[in-house]
């Protein structure tokens, strides 16, 4: 890939994406949404951001 390129967002909290073109995943807790995010930037060959309030964008660079 030439630029980077969001594949997948990972939440707590589903009113804080309301619209997404990549798939968001939503979690219980704060733990299963790291797992998530670690688990998917494993299989995508992608970087997490934790851009806080228990939001992760992987990110693929």
């Amino acid at each position: 890939m030439a630029k980077e390129t969001i594949v997948a967002i990972v939440t707590t909290n589903k009113e804080r994406v309301l619209y997404s073109g990549p798939p968001v995943f939503y979690a219980e807790s704060k733990e299963e949404a790291e797992k998530t995010a670690l688990l998917l930037s494993k299989i995508t060959l992608a970087m997490i951001h934790d851009v806080e309030n228990e939001c992760f964008i992987i990110v693929q660079h």
